[in-house]
């Protein structure tokens, strides 16, 4: 059983405490990000980083669905981790500065994957397509916070 990872980044053209914000916020704006793999999003706890419990259902691929109950905390300034409770999946997003007025992004999910046969495929082609899910996330996000 390998570790597969798939990361994804931007650079966004608003101050790294905005874009943080944003990210942190459950209960409002991260709702807005979430294309249309998302699904049954919910806050259960909290709603504001560190302590929040979010559950949502994420379809990687027209047969693939994973139920996710996440929770999330702030090891680090900028740094934002969810923990899905149902599966090895981890999802870091870490906001830095990137320039005058801008912020850097990156998303980093790991997860434990499968062996075998099924678990090169899953290694071949699954960072590809949580990275253009992540893609999209990110496109909303700079919409949501670039003025």
């Amino acid at each position: 059983m390998a570790q597969v990872e798939a990361v994804t980044e931007r650079t966004i053209a608003a101050q790294p405490d905005d874009v943080f914000d944003a990210l942190a916020d459950y209960s409002g704006t991260r709702a807005k990000l979430l294309p249309e793999h998302f699904s049954e999003y919910e806050v259960r706890e909290g709603g504001d980083g560190e302590g929040t419990v979010v559950h949502w259902k994420l379809q990687a691929t027209s047969k693939r669905i994973r139920d996710c109950l996440l929770d999330v905390t702030e090891p680090t300034d900028g740094e934002l981790v969810e923990k899905d409770r149902n599966s090895s999946m981890v999802t870091t997003w870490t906001v830095t500065p990137g320039g005058e007025g801008r912020s850097r992004v990156v998303v980093s999910t790991v997860w434990n994957g499968a062996g075998g046969i099924g678990g090169f495929f899953e290694k071949t082609f699954a960072p590809k397509g949580l990275g253009r899910i992540y893609d999209a996330v990110l496109a909303k996000l700079a919409a949501e916070v670039e003025k």
